[in-house]
């Protein structure tokens, strides 16, 4: 079964270059191509995607803004973002909002379909560039939630760390020694707890509330 990606960038170039390489690799399918979002929930509707890549700067609407908005709707897509070097603030606001990985523009095309596939399994792709501005970032971003555990387990707070960490369940499970629909059942009391609804959502609010 195909990987079906949607594309939200305003540069035609990229955005047509993009196309062509998601649709010429076996496994994947880009089932639509959009210069803006200023009609994204009838876009996603009509293309079905598993997973949207956005771009961060775009006219109107934003692809912060509209990582909200997708998320909102289907919170069962995943997004990763298209950013560049200076964006930290921007970046950290995607997350909030929803966001489940970033790559930088200049990323190679193998590496960057990596990335769909990844983010598509249920990891968070990030380049080590990107990467390592989201930690420097977290450190310097003032909680603005009183410390609170949520009244999380020890398993779930290992669970919440290791999803900081951009792993996949597959990945958690094999960590914590506990089979996938274990972890699955412990990401549904996390959500329920921390009054999320996806992944990078919980990851936001253990960064902000410090419980990792």
């Amino acid at each position: 079964m195909n990987i079906k990606v949607i594309i939200f960038e305003d540069n035609r170039n990229l955005r047509e270059g993009l196309f062509q390489l998601i649709n010429g690799t076996p496994g994947f399918e880009c089932t639509g191509a959009f210069a803006n979002c200023t009609d994204i929930v009838n876009d996603i509707k009509q293309t079905n995607p598993d997973v949207i890549l956005m771009d961060i700067e775009m006219p109107g609407i934003s692809g912060i803004e509209a990582v909200l908005i997708a998320k909102e709707k289907f919170p069962e897509v995943k997004i990763l973002m298209e950013t560049i070097f200076d964006e930290n603030d921007k970046i950290f606001q995607s997350i909030c909002n929803g966001a489940e990985g970033y790559i930088l523009k200049s990323t190679p095309p193998v590496e960057m379909l990596a990335a769909i596939k990844e983010i598509y399994e249920g990891g968070s792709p990030m380049t080590p560039s990107i990467a390592r501005k989201v930690l420097k970032m977290v450190k310097q971003k003032p909680s603005t939630e009183t410390v609170d555990d949520f009244d999380l387990s020890e398993r779930e707070k290992e669970v919440v760390k290791y999803l900081v960490q951009g792993m996949s369940y597959k990945m958690i499970a094999e960590s914590c020694f506990i089979s996938p629909e274990t972890v699955n059942g412990h990401i549904k009391n996390i959500y329920k707890k921390l009054q999320v609804h996806s992944k990078s959502e919980a990851v936001a609010k253990a960064i902000n509330g410090k419980i990792v």
